[in-house]
């Protein structure tokens, strides 16, 4: 058993297509694979802990001992979007997929929108967060209206300049949108606020003041389990707004990769009994919605540089976890997340019998192990890896 578990949600590191890719039409894909051999780069603390063991990887190897469990998970539910494989990662099943809009939302639900907040709107097409301001950016500093735009995740994006929208009145807008988006009629998983700033379309930047505004889980959750029973869970970075709070007892907010490592870093150093639950966003918001294989291996890189302060922080009594919670292949086609199983790497202090685990049918099973070790009623999918590690 250990006093503490701490979780670290590679957001889109996937490992390669999972068995039913093809039903989400994304055969052949593999995040890490592509994207090491579009840009390699050294990952040798993750080699270490035997990354490479679970998959074939360019420029990564598998020693013959590792310092880590390893092994890869697949998604059961119906989904491949971060609240879909974090909300299975705590337990939940989603066999209904949360709506996606490709042509955009209907005009129905646009009207509302516009009569709810007295402003335009402009966009309502699936499009990246950072080609839409360019087009859209100067448009609304002459006329207030708002960028609206999705992707083929289940989200309604609206995005807002600072000096045009301010912060509290854009987040008061999404407020009110999510409000209608929970209607069934307009399902979406969730509305994200998304702050720019900038004087022309080619220097538009967005900023640190993204918010998202989530569905609350329509379960209980393991998250939930802990709480009810006296343990910490301390989200960091986009934890609190995946879960809309719900079995968080604490929340730590981020701006990027780097700065949630030094929050986790911090949160490490406090005495507490539960776990740390950490999503570091950049890979995939920066570079796998973008398609850019190089921007993703360095912040692999800059990971992988940082994981021995990690690993330096754990406690005897500690469990790190490092897995993701989907693909998005920087190679495939469009800007989607891609289907695909997710590494997941486990490691302690203790002098354990560390290599391979068995493959996990669903991400549940880190739900169930996390309950086992803190000797906590849950019942979820999944069967607990906690016996392995021995």
């Amino acid at each position: 058993m250990f006093k503490r578990i701490h979780l670290i949600v590679l957001d889109s590191v996937g490992i390669g297509a999972q068995h039913d890719a093809k039903e989400f039409g994304d055969e052949g894909t593999h995040t890490l694979r592509h994207l090491l051999e579009d840009s390699p780069v050294t990952l040798g603390n993750l080699e270490k802990l035997g990354l490479g063991c679970i998959d074939k990887l360019p420029g990564v190897g598998c020693p013959e001992t590792t310092q880590a469990f390893h092994s890869k998970m697949a998604e059961l539910s119906q989904g491949k979007d971060t609240m879909t494989g974090h909300w299975e990662i705590a337990g939940l099943h989603i066999d209904k997929p949360f709506k996606v809009y490709p042509e955009g939302f209907p005009e129905k639900l646009l009207d509302k929108i516009r009569e709810a907040t007295g402003r335009g709107i402009v966009g309502n097409i699936p499009a990246s967060g950072t080609e839409i301001i360019k087009d859209y950016g100067e448009h609304q500093l002459e006329t207030g209206d708002l960028i609206v735009y999705t992707s083929n995740d289940p989200v309604l994006q609206i995005a807002a300049h600072e000096e045009v929208i301010p912060l509290e009145e854009l987040y008061d807008i999404c407020e009110k949108v999510r409000e209608m988006t929970k209607d069934p009629e307009f399902l979406v998983g969730r509305v994200i606020a998304r702050p720019f700033v900038g004087t022309n379309k080619m220097d538009f930047t967005r900023t640190e003041n993204r918010h998202d505004y989530a569905l609350e889980p329509f379960g209980k959750t393991v998250l939930n389990a802990l709480e009810e029973n006296g343990k910490d869970v301390i989200g960091i970075g986009k934890i609190n707004d995946i879960f809309t709070g719900s079995g968080i007892t604490d929340s730590v907010r981020t701006k990027n990769n780097d700065d949630g490592v030094d929050k986790l870093l911090e949160v490490m150093d406090r005495d507490f009994e539960g776990m740390s639950f950490l999503n570091l966003v950049d890979f995939d918001a920066l570079y796998g919605h973008r398609r850019d294989p190089a921007g993703y291996s360095n912040a692999l890189k800059e990971f992988d540089e940082r994981l021995p302060e990690i690993t330096a922080k754990l406690q005897n009594d500690d469990l790190l976890i490092i897995t993701a919670d989907h693909g998005n292949d920087p190679t495939h086609t469009g800007t989607d997340h891609t289907r695909e199983y997710v590494p997941l790497l486990m490691t302690s202090k203790r002098d354990l019998n560390y290599g391979p685990l068995r493959n996990s049918d669903t991400f549940s099973d880190l739900a169930a192990t996390i309950a086992e070790n803190f000797n906590v009623q849950y019942e979820s999918k999944g069967k607990s890896l906690l016996s392995e590690l021995n």
